[in-house]
């Protein structure tokens, strides 16, 4: 019995875990804007993570939080993801959008994920100091309140190590170059609910 039990603990530990599809859904900072094909953090995810999972970039441009959350139900539909990547709201804030519009769609986009099996990651941003305390400080906990509220897997600032150095940028200013792209992914790889 005993090296019966043994023989299916081995066979078990053979197996290929399962494969995921992990859903990106994000802004500009997540399209690639400004880089060259395969230079930017979520094509260097897709890279890291085949071909065992599957990365799906839907994010687009210039989105607010409100756009992404009428695309969501779609994006859902069509590629059914293991996990969704969200990182949306830098566009809200730079308009100065209010932020509780932005935390009620990010909080619906997050309830969609769930509804439809799907782990979240989200990803918090920070907004240039020229927005003033304040407001930085309550963009900020948007996405610490929600993390805590749904117990998601969180990374707080995707652009951590090198936020404060302008070299790292594009010539605008907000668009990260091509030289701190693996870390952004290596960032967001460590936070992915992937078994």
């Amino acid at each position: 019995m005993i090296r019966y039990l043994r023989l299916i603990a081995l066979l078990l530990m053979a197996l290929p875990l399962q494969a995921a599809t992990v859903l990106v859904f994000g802004d500009s900072l997540s399209a690639g804007y400004g880089l060259a094909p395969g230079q930017g953090w979520v094509a260097l995810l897709e890279h890291s993570l085949a071909p065992r999972h599957r990365v799906i970039n839907a994010s687009v441009s210039g989105e607010t939080t409100a756009g992404g959350l009428s695309r969501l139900p779609a994006a859902l539909k069509r590629h059914r993801p293991d996990v969704v990547v969200l990182e949306l709201g830098a566009n809200d804030g730079l308009r100065g959008l209010p932020l509780t519009e932005m935390r009620n769609n990010l909080e619906q986009m997050i309830r969609l994920a769930r509804q439809n099996k799907a782990q979240v990651l989200l990803v918090g941003l920070i907004l240039p100091p020229n927005y003033g305390p304040k407001y930085r400080n309550e963009f900020r906990a948007v996405y610490e309140t929600l993390a805590q509220q749904y117990t998601l897997s969180y990374v707080p600032r995707l652009m951590a190590d090198f936020e404060a150095d302008a070299s790292k940028f594009q010539p605008d200013g907000i668009h990260p170059g091509a030289e701190v792209q693996p870390r952004m992914m290596e960032t967001v790889r460590a936070k992915l609910p992937l078994s």
